[in-house]
């Protein structure tokens, strides 16, 4: 039978690679020699009973050790729940919290944690026990003596818990099938080449973008992959694209964010690197903003970049991780249109790009092969026409079977078959374009505000940190909405910055906002991806308790 599991037993046969760069030296490795480990080490969970079935749940640094783990657990036929780390929280306690909470609302059987993490995790009666994962390394068993389960195609592969960046996490199912077919989509849309494609990547493996489409892939296809850190992206940027050269890699992904990063690098770096084998540039997991993919490409220029390895992509948890991907090598492609028709009528209306209401949005490509896709009104359900701006809804092959445990957000979560995405999208020429979510949404006289569109006008200010920007409606006289934004800065001017920005959110979307806030760097709400969550941001406001620039 067709399993992950058999997959990745193929895949040890051949000559592929898995390169970490976290340490003092990079660590290479086959993944057969990886999977020899892990079945060392799965046999050692075995002895410690774990079996087909548990949810055992994974708490780690990027590391050799935490990717043979995560593979253990599956050659176990157990549920991986990979557990976020502690990125911007505001307190340790409030990491330790958040991170029972996500072990208990998985009902995991036992956790494999980190020696330095531990000491947060410290277990009380009733708990799942915890082992360390130097401890299963130093114990594991002979790898003859792992006893080969029987896996079916419907069990639970993986727990993925979402971001939480508009509400509590919720346990995404992803059972073996499901996740397969992604892979395979993934495969199909992105002319994957076995034999010649590098994959590389430093995004979070508790993030389904890292575990899925830069962890699971490479591992169960047997390609090449250079894995990193976020630690050790965010600490030098730059590395990113230095492991790209280096390695002659040809697929990588990020947030719009990290391009903006890696550009700065690119800009100051007196070397000459070598990105002309990338072909995939994935841009995902947050709003792509053109100006700083155009940044990016120019940058990356001189250093043989092509323009059209940029590659805009949307993907969710509850889809696997794919969910659009335009055709590989052709760029980015954009959509202008009227930001007026947009925000009043939900109407997506081509304009010349000097038009007074110009907003220029990016085409996301079509939905990979097994999925569909619809724009929905997203109070009657009604399927809307071309340009016409609803509800993203998905179904097909790797649609999730549901949250874990959680029956009232699955009652909301499907329309018949269809997944409800609380996307705000539209169609145009075959391509998705993504508007925002539902949720986030301003209503101010009748027009609809995309936050995204206040944020990146604002983080392009100079003394504002880019990506570090929230806004939100708050209620003004009679209940009606108005727009609030909440910055982080270093300024010595707050007065003079806090009026551009009055400056730059009328001159962006043609509404006042009611209140400015600036805050101290590093203080604003994100989820463990580095997601800017909203919903918390503006309970933080009203209750008083952002951390404001005196």
């Amino acid at each position: 039978m067709d399993t992950i599991v058999t997959r990745i037993e193929h895949a040890a046969k051949g000559e592929g690679t898995v390169t970490f760069m976290t340490g003092d030296e990079p660590v290479q490795l086959t993944w057969g020699e990886l999977h020899q480990e892990a079945k060392a080490m799965a046999a050692a969970l075995q002895t410690r009973g774990v079996n087909r079935g548990d949810h055992v749940a994974v708490l780690g640094p990027t590391t050799q050790k935490l990717v043979t783990a995560m593979q253990a657990v599956w050659l176990c036929g157990a549920t991986l729940v990979v557990l976020p780390l502690p990125m911007r929280l505001g307190s340790l306690e409030e990491f330790t919290a958040s991170t029972r909470n996500r072990i208990r609302l998985a009902d995991s059987a036992c956790v494999l944690v980190d020696s330095d993490l531990a000491p947060f995790l410290t277990t009380e009666e009733g708990d799942p026990a915890m082992y360390l994962l130097d401890d299963l390394v130093d114990s594991a068993e002979n790898a003859d003596d792992f006893v080969r389960p029987d896996y079916h195609r419907d069990d639970l592969f993986v727990l993925q818990f979402t971001s939480g960046s508009t509400s509590e996490p919720k346990g995404v199912q992803l059972p073996n099938h499901l996740v397969a077919a992604n892979l395979d989509a993934i495969i199909d849309a992105a002319e994957v080449e076995m034999d010649n494609d590098v994959m590389v990547s430093w995004l979070p493996l508790y993030h389904d973008m890292g575990l899925v489409g830069f962890c699971i892939l490479p591992m169960s296809a047997g390609l090449s992959l250079v894995l990193g850190a976020p630690q050790d992206f965010l600490g030098s940027p730059g590395r990113w694209m230095e492991w790209i050269s280096n390695y002659g890699g040809t697929a990588t992904a990020g947030p719009n964010f990290s391009y903006v990063l890696a550009t700065r690098a690119l800009n100051r770096s007196k070397e000459t690197l070598d990105l002309s084998k990338l072909r995939i540039a994935l841009n995902g997991a947050e709003p792509v903003d053109p100006a700083s993919v155009r940044a990016f490409v120019e940058a990356g220029e001189r250093h043989g970049l092509r323009p059209g390895a940029i590659f805009p992509a949307f993907g969710m948890a509850e889809v696997g991780i794919a969910g659009a991907f335009p055709t590989p090598m052709t760029g980015m492609q954009t959509d202008i249109v009227d930001a007026e028709l947009l925000e009043l009528e939900h109407r997506a209306v081509n304009v010349e790009p000097d038009h007074k209401n110009a907003r220029e949005i990016v085409k996301l490509g079509q939905a990979v092969p097994g999925l569909q896709m619809r724009i929905c009104d997203p109070q009657t359900g009604t399927e809307l026409g071309d340009r016409e701006v609803g509800e993203l809804q998905i179904r097909g092959t790797s649609v999730t079977t549901g949250y874990y445990q959680r029956p009232e957000a699955n009652a909301e979560l499907f329309r018949g078959d269809w997944l409800c995405t609380g996307d705000l999208a539209y169609m145009a020429d075959d391509q998705m374009v993504m508007c925002g979510r539902i949720k986030d949404l301003i209503i101010v006289g009748g027009r609809n505000v995309y936050p995204q569109d206040i944020e990146r006008a604002v983080g392009e200010l100079d003394g504002i940190r880019t990506g570090n920007v929230i806004a939100f409606s708050v209620e003004g006289r009679g209940g009606k909405e108005s727009v609030a934004v909440v910055a982080e800065t270093r300024t010595e001017t707050p007065g003079e910055l806090t009026d551009a920005i009055a400056q730059a959110v009328a001159t962006s979307v043609g509404v006042p906002a009611k209140e400015i806030v600036l805050v101290k760097p590093g203080t604003l709400p994100k989820t463990s991806s580095g997601k800017l969550q909203r919903a918390l941001c503006k309970e933080l406001y009203i209750g008083q308790r952002l951390e404001v620039l005196s």
